[in-house]
Formats: C-alpha cells, sequence, structure tokens
C-alpha cells in the first residue's frame, strides 16, 4: 500500500463564455488515482469537507478505488483552485483556500502509524500551507526517522500563493532532506533557482540526502538522477495536447507505481532505491512519461488505466 498525504479540492475549470466546470482535483489526490487505476493499493490523508463540493471529491476518489479510511470528515468547507487555460493547453491558478477543509491539519487526525505501507508520498500545497503544513512535516520526519516506508515528494510549487522565493527556498531544502525521492519541474526550479542550471540543483539535492531527484521537462521529458550518481534522460512523447491539467502528478503516480512493481519502495529505502538498475530506471522514466502524455490528452486530470498504458506501449 502507498499512502498519500495531502489536499483534494475543486478545479473550477473555465470553458469560455459558458462559465466554469467544477472537477475534482489537488495534486495530492490525482496522484493517488493515478496509483489506483495502475493498480496500485492506495490510502489517503485528506482533509474532506462537508459540503457539496466535499462530498464530490469523497465520490471522486472512492470511485476510483483510493482508500479513504484515514480521510478527516472537516467541518469547513472544500478548497477551491480556478484554473484557467491558454492557447497551449497550459494551466494558470487562482487559490481560494482561507476558512477551507484542505490544510488545516491538527496532530490528532493523523494515524499513529501508516504500517503496512510501503510509501508515503506528499507535498504541494499541504506542505506549504499553515497551519497544516507543520503537522504534516512532522508526519514525514517521523516516518523518515523510522526508515520502514519511501518518502517521496513532488513540491508542485505555487508561486501565486508563496510570493516570497527565499522563504520558500528555505522550506524546500528544509523538507526535501526528508525525502528519498523528490520531484519537480523544469519551471518551477527556474523561479526557485534563477540562472542555475537543472543539473546543479539537482547535485545539491543528491548531496543534501535525497536518494533520486526527478525532474519534468514538459514536451522534452524528463531528466532523473539514480542514487549511484548515473544520469537518466527520456525524451517527451508526441501528443496531440487538450490540456496539461494534472499531467505532473499522473507521471508521479506512475514513477511510484514503476517503482513499486519492481520491489523499489519499502522497508531500507534507501537500499531499495539504490538496488534498482539502469535498465529498470530507464524503464521507470519511460512509463512515467508515457502517462503523463495520454493524460495530456485529455480534458482535467484523468490519468489513463493500466490497460491504457499497455495498449499504448504494445
Amino acid at each position: 500500500m502507498i499512502v498519500v498525504a495531502g489536499e483534494a479540492l475543486i478545479d473550477l475549470v473555465a470553458e469560455g463564455d459558458d462559465g466554469y466546470r467544477a472537477v475534482p482535483g489537488g495534486s495530492p489526490a490525482n496522484v493517488a488515482v493515478t496509483l489506483s487505476r495502475l493498480r496500485q493499493a492506495v490510502r489517503m490523508l485528506v482533509r474532506l469537507g462537508d459540503d457539496a463540493f466535499g462530498q464530490q471529491l469523497r465520490t471522486h476518489l472512492r470511485s476510483n478505488g483510493v482508500g479513504l479510511e484515514w480521510a478527516v470528515d472537516a467541518t469547513e468547507p472544500a478548497s477551491l483552485a480556478v484554473a484557467t487555460l491558454d492557447d497551449e493547453g497550459r494551466a494558470a491558478y487562482d487559490f481560494y483556500f482561507a476558512g477551507t477543509a484542505a490544510c488545516r491539519w491538527s496532530e490528532s487526525e493523523l494515524p499513529a502509524s501508516l504500517a503496512p505501507a510501503v510509501a508515503l508520498h506528499t507535498g504541494s500545497l499541504a506542505m506549504a500551507l499553515t497551519p497544516g503544513a507543520e503537522v504534516l512535516e512532522a508526519l514525514v520526519t517521523r516516518e523518515r526517522s523510522r526508515g520502514q516506508l519511501t518518502v517521496s515528494m513532488d513540491l508542485n510549487l505555487r508561486p501565486s500563493l508563496m510570493p516570497d522565493r527565499r522563504r520558500e527556498r528555505e522550506r524546500v531544502e528544509r523538507q526535501i532532506r526528508l525525502a528519498h525521492i523528490v520531484k519537480a519541474s523544469d519551471d518551477e526550479l527556474g523561479w526557485l533557482y534563477p540562472d542555475v542550471p537543472v543539473e546543479e540543483v539537482v547535485a545539491s539535492w543528491r548531496a543534501a540526502g535525497v536518494s533520486c531527484c526527478v525532474v519534468t521537462l514538459g514536451a522534452k521529458g524528463s531528466y532523473l538522477r539514480a542514487p549511484d550518481g548515473g544520469a537518466y534522460r527520456q525524451a517527451g512523447r508526441p501528443v496531440p495536447v487538450v490540456d496539461t491539467v494534472g499531467a505532473g502528478d499522473a507521471f508521479t503516480g506512475a514513477m511510484l507505481a514503476a517503482l513499486a512493481t519492481i520491489g523499489g519502495l519499502g522497508e531500507g529505502p534507501a537500499a531499495r532505491l539504490a538496488a534498482v538498475s539502469p535498465d529498470q530506471w530507464r524503464a521507470v522514466l519511460e512509463i512515467a512519461d508515457t502517462v503523463a502524455a495520454i493524460t495530456c490528452t485529455r480534458r482535467g486530470a484523468n490519468p489513463p488505466t493500466f490497460d491504457e498504458v499497455e495498449y499504448a506501449t504494445s
């Protein structure tokens, strides 16, 4: 089982002159759905509001096989993100989080143990916004120290909510030390470290103790630095792009699913990742890029199923 901790929210997606369409979203929730569609057992640590949008999120997660045994029935309403798409299908977001459910964690809402999980994935707004970020960071710190599972983190930065670049850099550099796998996009690294090449940023994170660093490069594919220092690049898969909503989350979910399948996640996480062979790392990147590319051919965060991925790669 893989545990995903973080936000589920409603994306209000602009549809020309027709107003907005309400669809389930949130980076961690999208990762959880991707994992489940790729036949991985997944449980989510998530706060879900008691309003109509909160019920929509519950239905979406349950119908996609995401376990909600540890979900919190929050009294606050669901968090919202208003998404507008440019001519290339890239989304820009305005967020509405004040007084909402997603990031108001308290320590009493978290389980004392995550057993029998092989991995904990988190990141995005849940690790950045107070008051809940401190609670989840303490959870990640606890699980890293126990050494019983792999900790994965996706930055998924939102500069519109956290405009203080220096403060965000300090937060990121503190939190990545808790993770065995860290994923970011080249755009995020460009904002966080202006004029610093991706390879230099990744090298510094590896020196800080991250076993595996992965950077998505949009249509150009992805770049991965393995525990032994090996660098791998995967070219992007050409597809007709409808929009890019959820593509990075689909990449992350597929990467974790591929690692789980080959035994790369679990107790003794650093050693497990170090045992992944070069051919396996290449295969992991190919699968992750394929899943992200298929997601780009669809409206919204709608990752493919296991069977659809098999068909696309056969």
